[in-house]
């Protein structure tokens, strides 16, 4: 009876342990270090505006992950007027944004190309680009969290964004 009874309590108690097991740490991801993985198809289409999810880890859904990097764009006074950054050749398909600056701020994001090939990469999109527009609006930087299960869309839109402040700088 013993025996059951410690063997039961050591399971339980492995199966805590790899629920708690935590995969990523939250670091700071910025456009130069998103260069991982991009080779590409293409694939364009339009959208734009904003909705306030969270990113995530490389699979699954409705958590953020971000890997370490130092450049901002915070601390330097952007100009006046839209800038499109390079389109960023991703495994999908190309990914290109286009910033709007007002006042020194980023007033709007605009992702003029993203992949749409087919309806995965559709479905994933239209969840990835609000919430990635959302992020840099908020972060005013490239330094945005990337999105669950659109990691290679988010790479390249970090890439592109900060192609485009780079543009912007002043």
């Amino acid at each position: 009876m013993k025996k059951i009874f410690y063997g039961l309590m050591m399971t339980l108690s492995g199966l805590v342990l790899l629920m708690s097991w935590r995969t990523s740490w939250g670091e700071q991801l910025t456009a130069s270090d998103a260069t991982a993985g991009t080779a590409g198809l293409s694939g364009q289409s339009s959208t734009s505006g904003s909705a306030a999810t969270g990113g995530g880890s490389s699979t699954g859904g409705g958590s953020s992950t971000t890997s370490g990097g130092a450049s901002t764009t915070s601390a330097t006074r952007l100009a006046d007027g839209t800038y499109t950054g390079d389109a960023v050749s991703t495994r999908y398909g190309n990914v290109q944004v286009s910033v709007t600056v007002s006042g020194g701020v980023i007033a709007s994001v605009d992702v003029p190309q993203y992949p749409d090939s087919n309806g995965r990469d559709q479905q994933i999109n239209a969840r990835a680009i609000p919430t990635l527009v959302s992020e840099t609006l908020d972060a005013q930087s490239a330094q945005i969290r990337l999105v669950s299960g659109a990691t290679y869309t988010s790479q390249g839109y970090a890439r592109s964004l900060q192609s485009a402040l780079d543009q912007a700088q002043s």
